[in-house]
């Protein structure tokens, strides 16, 4: 289930429930969190409390959902709101500020990005997933991750080269505006 798409989920948590709906939190958790620590910079109990929000308001409206491709961009207009009336509760407003700090923007692209990717490394075969997530995730030597993978430390290079090429392919198949840059 880890494979559907955002729209393909959304509608198994409409039919089925259960571990679609968990399914779609572990989804979407790192993204909700982010935009509450990183983008309004809440502290962690009001950053807590607002995820919890988030998704309770995700799983009793999701049925009102009219595009099912536009959970996430809908998720980040919730979670901006729960943020915003966050501030209002605790008093962080005042005539001056603007309730959404700067930058939320950019990190959305920025989170909304990342989303793209791990979903198109979730479509690569584990050998691919394993070998980028411990070259650039854990920033292993080529050596270790031979030593781990029982392959030549000169081998990791071509695979890794291999891997990001199907990486590529695979985020311009899902979105073929997509052009990822070279180098």
């Amino acid at each position: 289930m880890q494979e559907l798409s955002d729209a393909e989920l959304v509608a198994r948590c409409r039919e089925e429930g259960g571990e679609a709906w968990n399914i779609l939190v572990e989804r979407f958790s790192r993204y909700v969190y982010a935009i509450c620590t990183q983008g309004f910079d809440l502290e962690r109990s009001d950053a807590e409390d607002v995820f919890q929000e988030v998704f309770e308001k995700i799983y009793t409206r999701l049925d009102r959902l009219r595009d099912a491709e536009a959970v996430r961009p809908w998720i980040a207009q919730l979670t901006r709101r729960a943020c915003i009336d966050r501030f209002r509760a605790n008093g962080r407003e005042s005539a001056s500020e603007t309730l959404e700090p700067e930058g939320v923007d950019d990190l959305l692209t920025t989170l909304d990005d990342a989303l793209d990717v791990q979903s198109a490394l979730a479509a690569l075969p584990e050998n691919c997933r394993e070998i980028l997530d411990r070259f650039f995730a854990r920033d292993e030597s080529y050596r270790s991750i031979g030593e781990a993978l029982d392959l030549p430390a000169g081998t990791i290079a071509s695979r890794i080269s291999r891997c990001l090429e199907r990486l590529k392919d695979a985020m311009e198949e899902k979105d073929p505006e997509v052009r990822l840059v070279d180098g």
